[in-house]
């Protein structure tokens, strides 16, 4: 349905028809509630592309990412679209990875009219970039990554890797190695950090060799290619396995599984995991894993993109997620449940 249907209807002209959707005080009563009698008939949605060019905006979003086929980019996308949609918004996607794609892409964003707002995962913003998004006033929001100067939406990575480390020594295990990402990623690195000072805080040796980077550059490292090569690395050490692993994703700990079963050995019999992430295949391997809020945190950077576009002047707010520990076979525990505490 169009303004030319409900105007044929109702007997007005269109831009009587504008007016009226625009509510427009140059209408009597009588006409506009024709109008919107034969509008609700017709059950006529305004198109989004032309409401926005009436407010001088495109009611489209852009959004950065460094990679297509990550599970984490996957959910957290899920809950940008559909928070989008319910509002009439397009999104625009691109797949960033190296540094000339990123500012690239992020160059094209800030060109007028082309988007109404940038929304920026986990990639670090470029100190020249960020001056001039802040001089054009152009809205942006990161995910997963941090500016001081812009609205952020980030999980404690800290935090769930110190509940992971503390729920594996609290089921008994002493010798704990963990398989990362690559380090050249931001939450490789907290996790390590975290796992490291965990143990340290509780007195139990942290082994370096039990501690296996991942070399693989694809998705970071967080792949399940680098869960496999690195547990494959570790069994051709020839080195005795500690008792149980904390693996820095979901996926890379599918991986490793792989390795071990080819190797004769199982989980949790011979060796324990606890992973993060709780992507939605990680039940079906009985993963123990720290949940991180992947569709909540794209839901709530749409709705931070779009106050910040309807007030440019609101402070800037720091949004970070706790993960919750999800407990299920894979630590050596027999029970399936969410231990949900903030301690």
């Amino acid at each position: 349905m169009t303004i030319y249907d409900i105007a044929r209807e109702a007997k007005v002209g269109i831009g009587t028809v504008s007016r009226v959707l625009n509510n427009s005080p140059k209408v009597t009563d009588e006409t506009r509630d024709r109008v919107v009698t034969v509008a609700k008939r017709l059950n006529y949605q305004p198109h989004a592309f032309a409401q926005g060019l009436a407010r001088k905006r495109s009611n489209t979003l852009c959004a950065v990412i460094p990679f297509f086929t990550n599970y984490f980019f996957i959910q957290v996308l899920q809950g940008v679209q559909e928070t989008l949609a319910a509002v009439g918004y397009d999104l625009i996607i691109h797949g960033a990875n190296t540094q000339a794609q990123l500012e690239d892409y992020l160059d094209h964003s800030m060109r007028k009219g082309r988007v109404d707002g940038t929304l920026l995962f986990s990639l670090k913003l470029p100190d020249r970039f960020a001056e001039v998004f802040i001089e054009k006033k152009n809205p942006l929001v990161l995910v997963d990554t941090f500016h001081p100067s812009f609205d952020s939406i980030r999980v404690d990575n800290t935090e769930g890797a110190k509940k992971a480390t503390e729920y594996l020594l609290s089921l008994g295990y002493r010798t704990i190695g963990m398989l990362n990402a690559n380090l050249s990623s931001v939450p490789a690195q907290e996790r390590l950090s975290s796992f490291k000072a965990t143990m340290c805080t509780h007195n139990v040796e942290v082994r370096d060799e039990y501690i296996i980077n991942s070399s693989n550059t694809k998705n970071d490292g967080f792949s399940r290619e680098a869960g496999y090569e690195g547990m494959a690395e570790f069994l051709r050490r020839g080195i005795k396995l500690p008792s149980a692993f904390f693996v820095s994703s979901d996926i890379q700990a599918i991986g490793m599984i792989a390795a071990l079963r080819e190797n004769n050995l199982q989980v949790p019999n011979d060796i324990a995991i606890v992973s993060f992430d709780d992507i939605e295949i990680a039940k079906y391997f009985n993963l123990t894993t720290m949940r991180q809020p992947m569709f909540d945190m794209g839901e709530l950077a749409v709705k931070k993109m779009l106050e910040r576009i309807e007030n440019p002047s609101a402070p800037i707010s720091s949004i970070n997620f706790t993960p919750t520990l999800v407990v299920r076979s894979s630590c050596g525990a027999n029970k399936n449940y969410v231990l949900n505490d903030n301690r």
